[in-house]
């Protein structure tokens, strides 16, 4: 990995970690219509959009996966290959390394987690 690709992947990180920060320090009328949903669980939030992804590596004994995908606009994080936790353990019994798969991810408890997994 060149070392602009290296940068580009250290501002996605610190851009995604500085707005879970600005959205948990959100205070009433002080932030957005979004940051008011994420203190009350948004959990009727509408569906995150689909995005292309390669599986890399499963580890079903952590529960993660590592994904090769596309940006992911909701999270505004930049396309990269990243290790992400999954809702649902069960997850991990569709897919196969090198499977090509469309999938959902949001913050859940802090931590980049997909939350919808479409296998071949």
């Amino acid at each position: 990995m060149n070392a602009l690709s290296k940068l580009a992947i250290a501002i996605a990180m610190t851009a995604t970690a500085s707005i879970a920060t600005a959205q948990q320090g959100a205070h009433s009328g002080h932030g957005s219509h979004d940051a008011h949903a994420a203190h009350a669980g948004h959990q009727a939030a509408a569906p995150a959009e689909l995005t292309d992804g390669e599986v890399k590596k499963i580890d079903k004994e952590t529960g993660k996966i590592t994904l090769r995908h596309g940006e992911l606009k909701n999270l505004n994080m930049a396309a990269m290959t990243m290790v992400f936790r999954v809702k649902d353990p069960a997850m991990l019994d569709q897919v196969k390394v090198g499977n090509k798969v469309k999938f959902a991810a949001d913050r859940v408890n802090g931590a980049v987690t997909i939350v919808q997994l479409q296998a071949p």
